[in-house]
């Protein structure tokens, strides 16, 4: 069990024995005697429980826990209250205003310590509903049924009811939380917390603060105690995304926290077990990092247990349309509309485009077509760069432009442009072909800023062949 305890109490010796019993049973505790005081704590510091006296100098025991419970941020707060001047009416005008247990005067330890945990328990679970209710109203679950996908989940299968480490690599974009949090979620630590930590969003200087936690005074802007989020993970899942881009000294105590299970936080001399799974993601290539001492190796081989790659959305195009539908009825349900209906050619002309932000890139597209589009989502509704040239569209508006082939070569004569067709003449199967490539290359060589080895890359094509294929199709920069 973790987590801090507030007493407040104005009898010294009550105060002792509390202490005594708690940190025995591994929580920290904070004490003070008057309820004005515990408001202040409450205030300066994250307190998990509070147990309260009824009759204290100055505001009551009931008054701070009514108190309490109108403060929106500390209405989770569960508050135990004792009395040694115990009556029935007293004790159900605590429960009636929100108190978790009642007890009385001389102290049981085996009654506090029950107690206690139960309403830590209690408290640590009505959070995880919150955390998963709100996981589920946005989507946190993987889509796709491709043969990509369907080995991804068995790995998270077989990988989730273990205590292994996982290291998460893959493009930005891909979806690399939600693996994580899918092995969470399957894991025998579905019950704790899962807390994720952006390593890269965090300034370097207050990595080490964010991670372990600080003292009051530890720093300048310490202005209180500060638990870390390795402290927050106990008993769950410590998500550590983009892990390449943590600075080395905070890499070093991460390192420790690994090994021996022991953090401490920032100004303080003391150390404390913490009970966490790590799994930490990155779309940097961790292993190249290491070898060229950018990134500590020894902490690189203790993340990478279990390899999992999350894959590309250009890896499994034909997932595209189940994750088009699940984002619709997302978007559509977030902003108090009817499900809209897609034409079937706006889904081709997705499945043919590159999405270099992968299935974040495409979750963002839906939400701009279900807010600007009208009843229905057509070709129309698409930004330019994601549809086909208006010619093939109006030949054929419900086939996908075909990805370039990478096995054919430099020489082969299939690649010269057919002769040019007059006006409303019907086109030719090679010059149909000819003129959905070059929309698809068009589109391509827009999406990254005509970067030629890039667009290469997405089409799969030779660097060199992709400039014979520019030259022979006719396809120009705008401007």
């Amino acid at each position: 069990m973790a987590g801090t305890v507030l007493v407040v109490d104005d009898e010294k010796n009550i105060r002792r024995t509390l202490r005594m019993v708690l940190e025995g049973d591994h929580l920290e505790v904070r004490d003070v005697e008057r309820a004005e005081e515990a408001l202040q704590v409450l205030t300066d510091e994250p307190i998990d429980l509070v147990i309260t006296d009824i009759r204290l100098p100055g505001m009551s025991g009931i008054e701070l826990l009514e108190r309490i419970r109108k403060m929106a941020s500390w209405t989770s707060i569960p508050v135990v209250v004792i009395s040694g001047h115990a009556t029935v009416g007293v004790a159900v005008d605590a429960i009636k205003l929100g108190a978790t247990d009642f007890f009385e005067k001389p102290l049981d330890r085996d009654r506090v310590l029950v107690s206690v945990r139960n309403a830590l328990r209690a408290s640590r679970l009505e959070r995880e509903v919150v955390a998963l209710r709100s996981a589920a109203g946005a989507r946190e679950e993987m889509v796709g049924e491709s043969a990509v996908m369907r080995r991804l989940y068995s790995e998270v299968e077989k990988v989730a009811p273990t205590r292994g480490r996982v290291l998460i690599t893959g493009e930005s974009g891909t979806g690399k939380e939600l693996i994580a949090r899918a092995i969470h979620r399957m894991s025998p630590r579905h019950a704790g917390p899962f807390v994720k930590v952006n390593c890269a969003a965090i300034p370097s200087e207050l990595v080490e603060s964010e991670l372990f936690g600080h003292e009051k005074g530890a720093f300048t802007g310490a202005v209180s105690r500060k638990r870390g989020h390795f402290e927050a993970a106990h008993g769950g899942t410590l998500f550590l995304d983009e892990i390449g881009d943590m600075p080395m000294a905070a890499q070093a105590k991460v390192l420790r926290a690994l090994q021996s299970g022991e953090v401490s936080r920032v100004g303080s001399d003391q150390v404390f077990t913490v009970d966490v799974r790590v799994l930490a993601a990155t779309h940097r290539d961790l292993e190249r990092e290491a070898r060229e001492g950018r990134f500590r190796e020894d902490l690189y081989f203790r993340l990478n247990v279990v390899p999992i790659r999350s894959p590309a959305l250009r890896e499994h195009p034909e997932d595209i349309p189940m994750l088009v539908g699940s984002f619709l009825r997302e978007f559509c349900r977030e902003n108090g509309m009817k499900p809209k209906p897609i034409v079937p050619a706006v889904l081709d002309a997705l499945r043919g485009r590159g999405f270099p932000g992968n299935v974040r890139e495409l979750k963002n597209l839906v939400e701009r077509l279900v807010i600007l589009s009208g009843d229905e989502i057509t070709l129309d509704d698409l930004p330019e760069e994601s549809r086909l040239s208006r010619e093939a569209r109006e030949r054929s508006p419900i086939v996908a432009p075909e990805p370039v082939s990478a096995g054919r070569g430099e020489d082969d004569d299939d690649d010269d442009a057919g002769p040019p067709r007059a006006p409303g003449e019907r086109p030719t199967l090679r010059q149909h072909r000819d003129d959905a490539e070059r929309a698809y290359i068009l589109d391509t060589l827009k999406e990254v800023d005509w970067n030629i080895s890039r667009a290469a890359s997405l089409l799969g094509l030779e660097r060199t062949n992709l400039h014979k294929k520019i030259r022979a199709l006719g396809v120009k920069r705008e401007g």
